[in-house]
């Protein structure tokens, strides 16, 4: 991915990994997922984007790849990585911009539109409902709809804590992650770059072992009660086959005053990669709507 890449001061002592593709008029800053994944699974973008029409910036979130490593679980907390956005933000003098986040990145992006939303003309919350519960108890519909010796095999293998067990962890990749995190097959080359970097010692910390097991420190991150606090136009998009539930999102999209949302048909957790005839042109079709406000 051809680009200029600028290191961004961040926390007062750190500094992340940036890269800016493209020319156009309109700014979009672009939050990967993980915690602990990278930038690169979000490489489409630039693909199916019109790259004179758009500015698109990527960075790797501190402790991510590409950016400094310190290892401090105290650095590891939502409100720290929210202010990093802003560090980044003004590190690349981004004003009125559009902000889109995926997963965990989603969350990132409503946090930022709730604490620093002035600062935006629009926010893309992608794959991601408004609280960790929400989507645990949709991840256990899902398993609840597998068959029954798999669902035993799988509460086994938990039972004992073996999630680095190598039949456990094709369990996951075969009955998790083709079906609802990218339905694509073979993966993308990006896609299994960017999990094959994944900081497993930060996602562990604040997620848990994997998507199907929630132990970690933002498990209690709720903000379906404010939503309706998030003032500026907002797009809730993401797939039919996600990790979060659809009807959820389209909850979402309602409690949010300037807000709708899309479900893109075919797509996954991985909705730009798996369902692109759907997820780009409403991307598109969201921001020109912004655009003509504005």
């Amino acid at each position: 991915m051809d680009g200029q890449t600028r290191i961004v001061p961040v926390r007062s002592q750190y500094h992340v990994w940036t890269r800016q593709v493209g020319h156009g008029s309109i700014p979009i800053l672009l939050l990967h997922g993980g915690p602990g994944a990278t930038h690169e699974y979000l490489e489409c973008f630039s693909q199916y984007l019109p790259l004179d029409k758009y500015t698109l910036y990527f960075f790797d979130q501190l402790d991510s790849y590409y950016s400094d490593q310190p290892g401090n679980p105290e650095l590891w907390t939502v409100e720290g990585f929210v202010d990093e956005v802003d560090d980044v933000r003004r590190g690349l003098n981004l004003s009125q911009f559009y902000l889109l986040g995926q997963s965990w990145g989603g969350l990132l992006a409503i946090e930022y539109a709730l604490k620093y939303g002035t600062h935006l003309k629009g926010v893309i919350i992608s794959n991601m409902v408004a609280s960790i519960d929400a989507y645990v108890q949709y991840l256990n519909t899902l398993r609840r709809q597998l068959p029954q010796d798999i669902q035993d095999a799988l509460e086994r293998y938990e039972s004992m804590e073996a999630y680095q067990n190598s039949h456990y962890q094709e369990l996951v990749l075969q009955h998790l992650y083709t079906k609802h995190l990218c339905r694509l097959d073979p993966w993308p080359e990006p896609v299994t770059r960017s999990l094959s970097r994944m900081n497993t010692k930060i996602y562990e910390y604040m997620q848990g072992p994997n998507e199907f097991v929630v132990t970690g420190t933002f498990k209690d991150w709720n903000r379906w009660n404010d939503l309706h606090h998030i003032a500026i136009p907002a797009l809730v998009i993401g797939g039919r086959y996600d990790t979060m539930d659809p009807v959820a999102l389209e909850k979402m999209g309602q409690m949010i005053p300037k807000g709708y949302s899309v479900i893109c048909e075919k797509g996954s957790h991985m909705a730009m990669w798996d369902d692109p005839e759907t997820y780009y042109p409403a991307l598109e079709e969201f921001i020109a709507s912004c655009e003509t406000t504005n």
